[in-house]
């Protein structure tokens, strides 16, 4: 039977203050997963760390079997990643971490929970004396792999909880936007462009879009434009802005500015200065496309009336000389 590994489940990696443990079902398979309580905190939705290089955090997570037969599952950690729908999630047992995925050591590398009962699974996040300053993202799952006939493979299902850590030492929060260009059609322009986080910290941000003619006049703007997700230092995310009602000004230029926001360990978000980039195209008004038509049939008109004319007088010069020739006796 092959195997495969299947994510379906993995609670809490994209919380936002849900306090609330996740859980898994399947059949007569149902665990939950919640931040233990202890000195870092009672209710928490996910784990939060500042540590300097290093540094040792020892924490927690209570596993609990909600099920009706006992229940074993592996317990690994994994760097994270965001998915191409904006969420958290972390990479697979058979994967290679560099990060948190690498730091961070579970003390058993199963836990076996009985129907009814709860199993603490302590671990430890050792920071390399040498590691980068900034952020990282990971996490802590627990997976239970499961026979699926039907399929002939084996499925696994994990569900876990986010681990954010920031390194000690400088932090050089930076976003930028990149390969931004712009289509116009009808009336309606499309702005692409990448947002690519170039520092150490992980950044979301404000932004706003725009579309103007010629010295910033007749600007139409794209209204309240969706915030891309958190991203983690090094990675980019891919933006498509419609702007309506775009009047054709001529020379059109597609500007996209974004604010980045920092969030700190205590939740406190900082607006950063804004970054822009500009893109330009050409969207002539119909009047003006109807006299460059215009101007180009009559050049057209002009040049070939020369021509015919130039004609004409060559062959009255041809036939004038041709009769002189003939008078005088002389054949050409």
């Amino acid at each position: 039977m092959r195997f495969r590994t299947i994510a379906i489940a993995l609670g809490l990696l994209a919380a936002a203050g849900v306090a609330a443990p996740a859980h898994a079902e399947e059949g007569d398979v149902a665990w939950t997963v919640r931040t233990a309580s202890n000195t870092y905190g009672a209710e928490r939705s996910s784990y939060s760390y500042a540590v300097n290089p290093g540094g040792q955090v020892k924490d927690a997570m209570v596993v609990a079997n909600r099920g009706k037969a006992p229940l074993s599952l592996a317990v690994y950690p994994g760097d994270g990643f965001t998915t191409g729908t904006g969420q958290l999630d972390l990479l697979t047992k058979d994967k290679p971490s560099i990060g948190i995925g690498a730091w961070l050591h579970a003390g058993n590398a199963t836990v076996t929970v009985a129907p009814g009962q709860t199993a603490e699974v302590p671990f430890t996040l050792d920071v390399p004396g040498n590691a980068t300053p900034g952020d990282y993202a990971g996490g802590i799952v627990t997976a239970l792999a499961q026979p699926d006939s039907a399929q002939g493979i084996n499925v696994e299902r994990r569900l876990g909880i986010a681990v954010k850590l920031r390194v000690g030492g400088a932090l050089h929060p930076a976003l930028a936007v990149e390969n931004l260009t712009v289509d116009f059609d009808g009336g309606d322009a499309t702005v692409t462009y990448t947002i690519h986080n170039t520092g150490n910290a992980i950044l979301s941000a404000d932004q706003d879009v725009s579309v103007a003619g010629p010295f910033g006049l007749l600007r139409t703007g794209a209204g309240t434009v969706k915030a891309p997700p958190q991203l983690l230092p090094g990675e980019t995310w891919q933006m498509t802005v419609p702007v309506h009602g775009v009047p054709r000004a001529g020379w059109l230029t597609a500007r996209a500015s974004l604010t980045p926001r920092l969030t700190d360990a205590s939740g406190s978000t900082t607006s950063l200065p804004a970054v822009h980039a500009e893109a330009r195209t050409v969207a002539l008004p119909w009047l003006w496309l109807a006299g460059l038509v215009a101007l180009i049939g009559i050049l057209f008109l002009v040049r070939y009336l020369r021509r015919r004319t130039k004609a004409r007088q060559d062959a009255r010069v041809r036939e004038a000389v041709d009769k002189a020739l003939q008078a005088g006796g002389v054949t050409a």
